[in-house]
């Protein structure tokens, strides 16, 4: 069910920080007219850490109704605290999500065994299809291939997002993991390599500016055509790098917003793009043969 190219929705928002459901709507049939394979809401891209639990779950309810069941919809309910990851997952079950994307706990550190026992009392709680997220560059906790290895064998866990950015841990997850849960790029620099190795596709920054590119590229790669793959990314690859040049997802939205598909709003602490990154980021974009919109090139 969950394969190819999934991008990690923004949130867009007003310029006083609250959900711009107009542009959620354009974002969403955007994608939908440009092949994206999968939603994935309220992530770390979609700002997860600034919404409030009324308005995470309503986000997620809302990106069901516009889908509108065309394509899959994972839900981001993950938390440092199970029984909020549990009640966010439950929330999504009941919105009609038809799976959840679950980042390990941050900030708060856990062992190994925590997070076994972490991931595996969400999955027994909610019984939705659930995907883990290890991204141990923004979480401070790196979730070892032997507890993935562990928790492969619960049913209802899917699949890992792996944003390691380490060609050779998603190697080695496949190999350990592939027959009982997917692997999908979590690093879109290093995505199309993932898939080539075996990976079912990728949970993408890049697809929000670029989801035909990044479905096209991903197609090729999960079908092991490493020819067409490398030709597809090569016009992504600055893109892949200027969308991090601060933290995500500063310079994705604002890349949204030169091309006219969404207002410049963002949540602090987070910032809008700062203007030394601005000129690199439409470098970028242009390389990747996406138009900006009207003037907002000149902003």
């Amino acid at each position: 069910m969950f394969h190819g190219s999934m991008v990690a929705i923004v949130t867009p928002m007003n310029l006083d920080g609250s959900v711009d459901d107009e542009a959620f709507a354009r974002l969403i049939e955007f994608h939908i007219r440009e092949g994206t394979d999968a939603i994935v809401a309220v992530g770390t891209t979609g700002e997860s850490a600034t919404l409030d639990m009324d308005e995470h779950c309503a986000v997620i309810a809302r990106v069901v109704e516009l889908v509108g069941g065309r394509i899959p919809i994972i839900a981001g309910t993950g938390a440092n605290s199970t029984s909020e990851a549990i009640e966010l997952t439950r929330c999504a079950q009941n919105a009609g999500a038809d799976a959840c994307l679950l980042v390990t706990p941050y900030y708060n550190k856990p062992t190994q065994e925590g997070l076994y026992r972490h991931y595996r009392t969400i999955a027994e709680a909610v019984p939705i299809p659930q995907i883990l997220y290890n991204v141990p560059g923004r979480t401070a906790v790196d979730m070892l291939p032997d507890t993935v290895d562990r928790l492969a064998d619960i049913a209802n866990i899917v699949g890992i997002k792996d944003a390691t950015g380490s060609i050779d841990r998603g190697r080695e997850l496949i190999a350990r993991c592939g027959g009982r849960m997917n692997v999908y790029g979590g690093d879109d620099a290093t995505a199309m390599a993932l898939m080539l190795a075996g990976g079912e596709g990728v949970i993408s920054v890049t697809a929000n500016v670029a989801p035909r590119a990044m479905h096209e590229m991903s197609e090729a790669a999960c079908r092991g055509d490493a020819v067409a793959a490398a030709a597809l990314n090569a016009p992504l690859e600055a893109l892949h790098r200027a969308l991090f040049l601060e933290s995500n997802p500063i310079p994705v939205k604002w890349a949204l917003f030169a091309m006219g598909l969404i207002q410049e709003g963002i949540r602090l602490p987070l910032t809008v793009l700062s203007e030394q990154y601005r000129e690199p980021v439409r470098a970028a974009l242009a390389q990747a043969g996406i138009a900006f919109a009207g003037d907002a090139v000149n902003v």
